[in-house]
Parts: structure tokens; C-alpha cells; sequence
């Protein structure tokens, strides 16, 4: 007998259905059927809610459920309430028979995702600049340039003359232009399959967006530049999905994207993205997954730089990044995290001269060493305890 797509569950009012910061992956999310559900978050900020009533049509538990990450809200039954739980490998079926339910929560996503970065604005994980204002393309690519990467300073010229042709910086950017040997006009590229080289950006925070991509080949990492450093926020593997929020929103980017090695990446453009919803329900499917992954790795972004401690900040970037390799927590467990003190660096937006920082908090907690250039924690439950401590104050190492 074939398994249903979905099911009802009915909870009590008073019932705690999940629970934040429970790191059991949940294999499903809810719909409510019938009845309400009040929704609890311990952060506050921007237009954040942190206590919400919920009710019929409204779903919840799917940032967790489609990420396989730690859940970062909890769900009380408001009132008697029944819901449909519908299980995360089964969403592709799911959407396929219900398109408008998979656009409106891809939609969801957008804008929750948008309101995440007003408040890492607001309580300063990310100082977000006018997006509106594409003069700030200029100053983008003096930055770059100033680094030495000179694609990326290419690219952020020629878009800021794409954009603004007889700008106030216009004259500058054709003088750079001329001075590096670059055309003034970038070359066009129409097809959906593109091939990008090492350090050559794909789009750039603030400009408008045309198209998600899905990486076939290489590896792409997802910046910002913050008070002048380029901040790493993530980086793209083969199969990610990546540049959707400016497809879905009409809104620019509200990041970059440069290639870290020659990579091959598939281009879909807005005409043919909600057709796909019904034609290709698996790649909605994946891209509900990376928008899900994107909500919990900003949540836990904003919650990282309300800690005060720099110490705190390190060991609890360190936890999450343990926490989306979805390892087990526990005494004597091992983990590297194949990073080197520069790249962590760039995860807390500190520059180089910050490294003193990292070494010292290694020496401090003996169950962290550096093998080579990698860091390594050779006890996840002492780390997990040390990123309680900062939080609470009430565990001791």
C-alpha cells in the first residue's frame, strides 16, 4: 500500500510540538488544518516577530525540516489543532500537486530572508548599504582594487557604467578601465550555461538580478563587503543554488558572488522560474532547501553578533559551523572544520589584524589545536558548553 503525501496530526492545546534549538533533525514541517499555533523565537530584531499566533493555511517547522538543521523556533498549540505534517523527501511531490503553496513559501522565505538582513543591519552582523544607490558600485570596485582583485574591480567598473553611464564616478571608471587594459562594455552573456574563471565575479551586491544559478562545477563564494572587508558569508559546492532572492523579490542583490576556481553554473532567468515549479518539482524542491538553509544561517548570524565576547563569537561560529555539517555533538568527538585562521577571519568580518585574537582564544581552550593551517576541536561537547557559557552564563568549562 502506497505511504500517503501527507498526514493529520492533532496536538492538544498547551502542546509543545517543536521545540528551538533541538538538534534532532525533524523529518517533516506542518500545515495548520484547523485551530492555532503560537510561534516563539528568543531573538528580537528588526521587524522580527517573537511571539505570533498563527492559523489555518499558515505553515511552520520548514526552515528545520527542509535543512536538516537544529530547529530555531518553538510551536505551542495555541488551541486544539489539527495539522498536516508533511515529510521534507516528499516535498517535491507535494509542490508538483500544488504549485501555489511552493511559490508561496519560496515567496515566505524572500521576504523573511529580507528582513534578516535588515536586522543584521540593525544590530550590526551586516552594515547594509543603500541598495537603491548604484553609485555604491564604485566604491565597491576602488575596494577590490585596493585588495588586488582586479576581476572583481573590473566587473563592479563596467556594471557601474552598464548602470549609470553618465554617473559621477563614470569618468573614473573609464580611466580605471583604460589603465588595467579592460573594455568598457563587459561582454554579454545570454546562454544558460556559463563558464566562469578563478576570481571573476558573477554578480555584485546592488545591482539588479536577472537570474538564480545552480553550480555544476567548481566553487563560488557568496561575499560582502563590510566596513571595507570582504566578508565571506558562504561558499557554493557543486548542486547549491544561489542568486535567487533578487529573481524572487525584483529587489538588487543583496550580496556577491565571485568564482574561487574555474566553474561551470546553469543560469535561470525569471520568465521560465515558475513554470519550473510545475515541470521540474525537484529543483523546487532544492531551492526551497537552500532558501531554508539560507533563513537558519541568518538567524544564526544575527544571534552570533548580539554575544558581546569576541570569544563567544568565535566558538559559537565555530558550533555552527559543526551544526550545518550535521555532526553529532558529544563528548571526545573530533571535528575539522578545514579552515585556517584567515578564513575564519572572514566568517566574523575581522581583518588580519585580529589573527592574535584567534590564536589566543586556541591556546585558551585546550580542546582546540591547529593541524597545519586547519582548526581542529577535539572534544564537541566542550565547545558546545563553552558557546552555552557565553550565551548564559550559567555553564561552566
Amino acid at each position: 500500500m502506497e505511504n500517503p503525501l501527507f498526514k493529520i496530526t492533532g496536538f492538544k492545546a498547551g502542546s509543545y510540538i517543536i521545540l528551538e534549538g533541538e538538534r534532532k533533525p525533524s523529518s517533516q514541517f506542518f500545515i495548520i488544518k484547523d485551530g492555532k499555533v503560537s510561534l516563539k523565537k528568543s531573538l528580537s530584531f528588526g521587524n522580527e516577530i517573537t511571539d505570533e499566533i498563527i492559523g489555518p493555511g499558515d505553515f511552520f517547522g520548514v526552515v528545520s525540516a527542509m535543512s536538516q538543521y537544529p530547529q530555531i523556533e518553538t510551536a505551542v498549540a495555541a488551541t486544539n489543532v489539527n495539522l498536516i505534517s508533511v515529510s521534507y523527501n516528499r516535498f517535491g511531490e507535494l509542490i508538483q500537486k500544488n504549485a501555489i503553496l511552493a511559490m508561496k513559501i519560496i515567496r515566505f522565505f524572500s521576504k523573511k530572508l529580507r528582513e534578516f538582513d535588515q536586522g543584521q543591519a540593525k544590530v550590526g552582523a551586516i552594515k547594509s548599504s543603500n541598495t537603491e544607490d548604484l553609485g555604491v558600485l564604485f566604491s565597491m570596485a576602488e575596494s577590490y582594487f585596493e585588495q588586488g582583485n582586479i576581476e572583481s574591480a573590473v566587473y563592479l567598473y563596467q556594471s557601474y557604467l552598464k548602470y549609470s553611464p553618465t554617473g559621477q564616478e563614470s569618468k573614473n571608471c573609464k580611466d580605471k578601465l583604460k589603465m588595467l587594459g579592460r573594455p568598457i562594455e563587459p561582454i554579454a552573456i545570454n546562454k544558460s550555461s556559463r563558464e566562469y574563471l578563478q576570481d571573476q565575479m558573477i554578480f555584485s551586491e546592488n545591482e539588479p538580478g536577472n537570474d538564480l544559478f545552480i553550480l555544476q562545477k567548481g566553487k563560488v563564494k557568496i561575499t560582502k563587503i563590510i566596513q571595507g572587508i570582504d566578508t565571506i558569508l558562504n561558499i557554493m559546492k557543486p548542486g547549491d543554488v544561489f542568486g535567487e532572492m533578487a529573481l524572487l523579490d525584483n529587489k538588487p542583490r543583496s550580496a556577491s558572488a565571485i568564482a574561487m576556481e574555474h566553474s561551470e553554473l546553469l543560469a535561470i532567468n525569471k520568465s521560465n522560474f515558475e513554470k519550473m515549479v510545475e515541470t521540474q518539482p525537484q529543483l523546487m524542491s532544492k531551492i526551497v532547501t537552500v532558501l531554508s538553509e539560507r533563513v537558519w544561517n541568518a538567524y544564526k548570524k544575527i544571534s552570533n553578533s548580539l554575544l558581546e565576547d569576541v570569544n563567544g563569537k568565535i566558538a559559537d561560529t565555530l558550533l555552527t559551523q559543526v551544526e550545518r555539517a550535521r555532526i553529532k555533538i558529544g563528548p571526545k568527538i573530533e571535528f575539522d572544520f578545514k579552515l585556517s585562521v584567515f578564513d575564519l577571519l572572514k566568517m566574523l568580518g575581522l581583518s588580519d589584524r585580529e589573527t592574535q585574537t584567534v590564536l589566543k582564544f586556541m591556546n585558551s581552550n585546550k580542546f582546540m589545536k591547529l593541524d597545519g593551517e586547519n582548526i581542529i576541536c577535539l572534544d564537541l561537547a566542550l565547545l558546545d558548553r563553552l558557546v552555552h557559557f557565553h550565551k548564559e552564563g550559567k555553564v561552566r568549562i
